[in-house]
């Protein structure tokens, strides 16, 4: 009865409130993963949408496309002048259109270096004329292997000073941009619109069969500069001067075939970006609300506690929650089935009949055995005390009934 004891001494406090969180605060709690996750949803759509938005321009120098990077309005122009403009998006294709034509001119830009050099070598014997607009490195050391890189041109006025009828035309181009260099000695190269020592922006070879014209910088044919200085009459002069012109404009497709594309190559570009900032988003947030837990504890398991501890710290908790009906109700509980146990029945008993068995072989009423183990209300602690007293006194009495007397003894 030590708990008990525990109980009674403690002074009496209001009634226990139920910590079972509910629907309300557990919705609280998890507020902010919701707005986190609308939040990360939003970064994604609308990086998808900007991405989206971003790719309706078309490639750089597009035949048919309208954006500022498209050439359009060049292509729109040659077709009004008589040219028959016709695209190609592969090497095949191109080879075909330059088979048909009597004499065609072949403008060609390789933005992402998809062809080789052998089939850059190819590309350049399709016609007598050929105009490579931004050649990287692969196509200068293919073509035309003494023309290298001259850098950004400094000049502030390009003006032509050279003999290629289209160059002296345009007269001049807007100053600055990439040039290329030529060696002084070689006499099949001719550099027009100069920019320091042996550098120009336009590099042209003739041979005895084919002409060759390298433009350093492609953007001037766009649509966003074609109408800057003499863009436009060079642009025209070079890529009309005959009647047919086959636009090539290199695709994935002239790749050569290693297998099956990969999953990196089927995925839109925005994904990969889109997934990065979800996942640093994701480990932001759990950094930031991972330290408001505090560090780790280190507890050694299994731990054991003493029965008798356990009984205290219930007694504890049953005094400081003034609960004197449930402390005595957990008493009356083990009692009913140890009770039922000494009078011969099975735990599955009911009430009643403990009551009734324990009534009739302790010679009592049943009131009174039902008053002890289910009527009586404890109000104070003294009444709780007593009560426990009366349960015990009770198992006592039943067990000294139901005892058999050892052989040669009678009972007084």
């Amino acid at each position: 009865m030590n708990f008990l004891r525990t109980a009674a001494a403690s002074p009496p406090a209001e009634d226990a409130v139920s910590s079972t969180p509910t629907l309300r605060e557990a919705g609280r709690r998890a507020r902010y993963w919701l707005i986190a996750g609308i939040g990360a949803l939003l970064v994604a759509v609308v990086g998808t949408v900007l991405a989206a938005g971003g790719g309706t321009g078309g490639k750089p120098l597009e035949a048919d496309s309208a954006a500022p990077a498209g050439a359009r309005a060049l292509v729109e122009v040659l077709r009004r002048q008589g040219v028959d403009v016709t695209t190609a998006d592969t090497l095949a294709e191109a080879r075909r259109l330059a088979g048909a034509a009597a004499d065609p001119t072949v403008f060609f830009f390789d933005e992402s270096g998809y062809l080789t050099d052998d089939q850059l070598s190819a590309m350049s014997a399709l016609a007598s004329r050929t105009v490579v607009a931004s050649p990287d490195f692969l196509i200068l050391q293919t073509l035309t292997p003494s023309v290298g890189f001259g850098g950004v041109s400094p000049a502030t006025v390009s003006r032509a000073a050279c003999t290629v009828e289209a160059a002296v035309k345009a007269d001049k181009l807007s100053p600055g941009g990439p040039t290329l260099t030529i060696p002084a000695d070689d006499a099949e190269l001719t550099g027009c619109f100069p920019s320091g020592e042996n550098a120009f922006a336009l590099v042209g070879r003739v041979t005895a069969d084919r002409t060759l014209t390298l433009i350093a910088d492609g953007t001037l044919f766009s649509n966003e500069r074609i109408g800057q200085a003499g863009h436009a009459a060079l642009a025209l002069n070079l890529l009309g001067a005959d009647d047919e012109l086959i636009w090539y404009l290199p695709t994935i497709a002239d790749v050569p075939g290693t297998g099956s594309p990969s999953l990196g190559e089927l995925t839109p570009g925005w994904v990969t970006p889109t997934l990065i900032l979800l996942v640093l988003v994701a480990l932001a947030a759990a950094v930031w609300r991972g330290r408001r837990f505090g560090p780790l504890v280190v507890e050694n398991l299994p731990v054991t506690v003493r029965a008798s501890e356990t009984m205290e710290g219930r007694a504890r908790l049953y005094a400081r929650s003034n609960a004197r009906l449930r402390a005595l109700d957990a008493l009356r509980v083990g009692a009913v089935q140890r009770l039922a146990g000494q009078v011969g029945l099975s735990r599955l008993a009911s009430l009643d009949d403990v009551i009734a068995m324990v009534a009739a072989v302790t010679d009592r009423s049943p009131a009174d055995v039902r008053a002890v183990l289910v009527d009586a209300v404890p109000t104070k602690d003294s009444e709780l005390v007593g009560l426990s007293d009366r349960i015990q006194e009770l198992e006592r009495a039943t067990a000294r009934a139901t005892t058999p007397l050892p052989p040669g003894r009678m009972d007084s």
